[in-house]
């Protein structure tokens, strides 16, 4: 599909695609439709990794690109990370990865020739056909989550958020990240390019379960951490990955599903919680769901000060005008769930995070 054949150095991504592929084949249980599907996620992390690599060596200068300070939000998912994480990345003074330049790693082209070029204008079709309006809003040109960066190196819990694959999981649970780590940075130093100065905003749960590789690799990060009530936040995420792989398992859904959702994000908000004890408290900022839902600006104004920045009349500007777009989708049907549909309690979720 690409012409190219260069993986780069190493074979790191070569063994977790082995022990991931062995876990689709022996425990996923795929239909058709879900082994295509999944074929097509897979492909598409080899496809950025190739792709990165030729734009390295097409521009060595990236090497040289520095990213001072970069912030990167991180909690359980559904707890308004996204939200948060897109309006800090509305200043412009900031910077976050666009979600086609993280499957297509290049310097980030002048925004005005997206609308021309055609990978840009595929990736456009395909994600309005994604179906999960009400559940996640996602665009090409919105930034997004890193995981797909992380995903070159076959080292992501995204895998594992819609499929029944625990043989990976609990290798995942055991590995260094910092490998994985380091390529992330490789991209956003490419991708970052033609904006230098500009500060990195970050986005990912699954950072919850890399704390000491992600700070190993950006030491001068910032961590902001959002927070919310875990029985809500369960609910929401294991009807937004039932729904984003609807019809490509026998058995990830209902109860199956439920069970691995909770132990594998209560697993990871433990682990961060024992890292995080380790670090510095003032690298790491804590944002409640309900003061963020009840003050965005107020909120923002509170991380600017602890990052110890200026909030500008542009940045209140282009936070302001995101929060106007975002109230535009208000209107949606609701998006409805409970507990139950996965065969989960809220004693449960109490227990598990307990």
């Amino acid at each position: 599909m690409t012409g190219l054949d260069d993986f780069g150095a190493g074979d790191d991504h070569r063994s977790a695609l082995s022990v991931l592929l062995t876990a689709y084949a022996e425990e996923a249980c795929l239909t058709p439709a879900g082994s295509k599907r999944t074929r097509g996620l897979l492909r598409a992390s080899l496809i950025s990794r190739l792709l990165a690599e030729a734009a390295w060596r097409r521009f060595p200068e990236h090497a040289g690109v520095t990213l001072p300070n970069p912030v990167f939000v991180t909690g359980l998912p559904r707890t308004g990370t996204t939200a948060l994480h897109r309006m800090l990345a509305a200043d412009p003074a900031h910077q976050g990865p666009e979600l086609w330049l993280t499957e297509v790693p290049q310097p980030r082209p002048p925004r005005e020739t997206w609308p021309d070029d055609p990978i840009f204008v595929t990736l456009r079709e395909a994600y309005r056909s994604a179906g999960l309006d009400g559940v996640h809003h996602m665009g090409p040109e919105q930034v997004e989550e890193c995981w797909r960066l992380l995903c070159q190196s076959m080292t992501s819990v995204s895998f594992e958020c819609t499929a029944h694959i625990p043989s990976y999981s609990r290798w995942l649970s055991e590995i260094d990240w910092t490998p994985a780590y380091r390529r992330h940075r490789r991209n956003l130093q490419l991708i970052g390019l033609n904006d230098p100065g500009r500060r990195w905003v970050l986005k990912n749960p699954s950072h919850l379960f890399a704390l000491d590789a992600l700070l190993s690799v950006y030491p001068d990060a910032t961590i902001i951490q959002t927070h919310r009530d875990p029985r809500t936040a369960i609910a929401s995420v294991c009807s937004l990955n039932t729904r984003a792989s609807a019809g490509w398992s026998t058995v990830f859904e209902g109860a199956v599903a439920g069970k691995a959702q909770l132990e594998l994000w209560s697993r990871g908000l433990r682990r961060f919680r024992a890292d995080r004890a380790r670090h510095d408290p003032g690298r790491f900022i804590d944002v409640r769901y309900e003061d963020f839902v009840a003050s965005p600006q107020r909120t923002v104004e509170s991380i600017y000060d602890r990052l110890g920045v200026r909030l500008t009349g542009p940045a209140r500007a282009a936070m302001a005008s995101f929060q106007e777009q975002t109230m535009r989708g208000t209107g949606k049907p609701a998006h409805t769930y409970q507990l139950s549909d996965f065969g989960l309690t809220p004693g449960d979720v109490d227990r598990a995070f307990a």
